[in-house]
Parts: C-alpha cells; sequence; structure tokens
C-alpha cells in the first residue's frame, strides 16, 4: 500500500513538473515575443520614415540637410530651418524647465510641509495630463499677448543693446517666435522630469540625510551632497526624457512657433520646427516630392531623438560605471 502511494506521489509530481515546465516555457515565448514586438515596431518605423523619404533625399542629396529653401511651387525642399527650430526650442525648454523641475522636486521632498506636498504633487500630476493642443491655444490667446505687451519689449529694451547677447533679443515684439514656443515647452515638460526628480529624491535611505543632518548640515547641502549624487542616474534619465517629449511635441509649438521658414539669431523671430512643418503641410503635399520631403524631415526627427536617447543611455552608463554599479 505505501508503496503505491509512493508511486502515485512521484507520478504527480513528475506531471506537475511537466506541467510547471510547459508554462514556464509558454511564458518565456510570451515575453520574448513581447520584447520582439518593440524592436519590430521600432524597426519598421525606421524604414518606412526612410523609404518614405528617399525619393527626397535622392533629389537633393546632403543638401536637405543643410539647404534653406523651402519653396512647394518650385518644388525645392531642404530641411535645415525646421532642424534649427527644433533644437533651438528644445534647449530653450531644457535650460527654462531643469532647474525649475529641480527647484519643484526639492520643495516636495525635502522642504514644503507634509500638509502642502499633496496638493503640489496633485498640481504636477493635472499638469502632465492637459493636452498639448490646450497648451496650444492657451499659448496663443493668452501667452503669446502677455510676451507681446510685457515680457519681450523689456528683453528688447534691457538686453537688446548689450553685445553678443543682444543679438538674441533684437527685432519687433510679435509675441509668437522662438522663445514663446521654448517657454511653452518648458511648462508642459516641467511636470515629466519634476515627477521622476520627486519619485527618486523619495526613495533616498533616510538614514543618509538624517546622518547628514546630525553633522550639521543644511538642507542645500543634503540636497547637493546626498540627495542627488544618490539619484543623479535618475535624475539624467528624467532630463532626457523632457528632451525627448520636447523634440517631438507638436501642436503647442504650431500653435506659437509662428510656422516661417527663415532662420533668425533673435528669439523673437518666428521660425519653424520638424513636427510643426509636417502638421501644417502634410494635407497640402500634392506631390510626391513634397510628400517625400515631410517624411524625410520625420525621418530626420526620428534620428535626432534616437541619437538623444542614445547618448542618455551612454552617460548613464558611464554614470553607472563610476558609481561601481
Amino acid at each position: 500500500m505505501s508503496e503505491a502511494m509512493a508511486s502515485l506521489s512521484a507520478s504527480t509530481a513528475g506531471v506537475k513538473r511537466r506541467d510547471g515546465a510547459t508554462g514556464d516555457r509558454i511564458f518565456y515565448w510570451m515575453v520574448f515575443g513581447c520584447g520582439l514586438f518593440v524592436l519590430a515596431a521600432l524597426l519598421a518605423a525606421a524604414i518606412s520614415m526612410a523609404w518614405g523619404g528617399a525619393l527626397a533625399f535622392r533629389t537633393f542629396g546632403f543638401g536637405f540637410l543643410y539647404g534653406t529653401e523651402w519653396d512647394p511651387v518650385a518644388q525645392q525642399f531642404a530641411g535645415l530651418v525646421p532642424i534649427y527650430g527644433t533644437l533651438v526650442t528644445s534647449a530653450l525648454a531644457m535650460i527654462i524647465g531643469v532647474p525649475i523641475s529641480l527647484g519643484i522636486a526639492v520643495f516636495v521632498t525635502e522642504v514644503a510641509p507634509r500638509w502642502l506636498r499633496g496638493p503640489v504633487g496633485g498640481a504636477i500630476e493635472l499638469l502632465a495630463g492637459i493636452p498639448s493642443i490646450i497648451y496650444g491655444m492657451w499659448g496663443l490667446f493668452t501667452f503669446a499677448p502677455f510676451m507681446s505687451d510685457y515680457v519681450q519689449p523689456a528683453l528688447i529694451d534691457w538686453l537688446g543693446p548689450l553685445p553678443v547677447i543682444g543679438l538674441l533679443f533684437t527685432g519687433a515684439p510679435l509675441g509668437i517666435g522662438m522663445l514663446t514656443s521654448g517657454i511653452v515647452l518648458a511648462i508642459m515638460i516641467i511636470p515629466y522630469i519634476s515627477s521622476v526628480m520627486r519619485d527618486v529624491f523619495l526613495v533616498v535611505p533616510a538614514p543618509l540625510k538624517e546622518s547628514a543632518y546630525a553633522l550639521g548640515s543644511t538642507k542645500w547641502e543634503v540636497v547637493r551632497d546626498i540627495v542627488i549624487p544618490h539619484t543623479r542616474t535618475a535624475v539624467v534619465g528624467g532630463i532626457f526624457l523632457g528632451l525627448g517629449r520636447a523634440l517631438g511635441e507638436t501642436m503647442a509649438v504650431t500653435f506659437v512657433l509662428g510656422n516661417t521658414h527663415n532662420i533668425a539669431v533673435s528669439l523673437m523671430e518666428p521660425g519653424n520646427s520638424i513636427a510643426a512643418a509636417i502638421a501644417n503641410e502634410f494635407t497640402e503635399a500634392d506631390t510626391d516630392i513634397y510628400l517625400s520631403s515631410l517624411i524625410a524631415l520625420g525621418f530626420i526627427l526620428f534620428v535626432v531623438t534616437f541619437i538623444v536617447l542614445a547618448a542618455a543611455k551612454i552617460m548613464l552608463l558611464r554614470i553607472a560605471r563610476q558609481k561601481g554599479e
């Protein structure tokens, strides 16, 4: 009897092991397929855009990257103007947005009383959930007139006469333009960067900060020497996440950038961006070369974004190596 029970138990255990192994293989191939789907989608997007823009690249060659002419009537296209506008507005957004995001995260985690942390955190998440077209409408109908009436005239009067830097603040106070677009983009990326920073600041081990306070450190010293160094990998990742959002933003930039194909040193002047050019002109592309030029712009934006994110990954790996991780 006991031998029969032992044999039954052994056979039952064998069946369970086989079932478990089968389930594990199914699970492995399912998640493996999910991982391959990401790579396949990325590769398919790159190939489709490169294929669609091939006609423009064959027709205009490398001149498409550094030329400034965009003439649908003469069927002459070049992408330097939208590339320049994309990079400038994104750079402005990062210059404005990153310090403010850092300040918000430090305030919420280290300075604000507990009763205020919840409302401020909720406001950040609410800003992140606002559609970009709402930012664009607000920027065009509310913020641009404010810039035209108050901010831009003051910048032109105070900074315009200065040597070198004054070139960035010359021209007419139109309200719309590169500076306005950069500020609106900064407002849009602040919730994303500050949310990442806030979350990683909250996971800094309390004994590290308490030890620093016990040694007489101030809040500023704790943030500078403990919090930021401990979380710098995630902080850099959050910053590049915001940069990726700024590079690809479409509707908000379309409303306030001005959408003119010219390169101007002054931040007061209107310009164009890759996303705005595609959004504005895609329905008007009535020839193959026109449509191919717009798709080529999309491919260039894809490449720029990929390079930025790859640089971020390399930087994060270098930081992790320096920390011995």
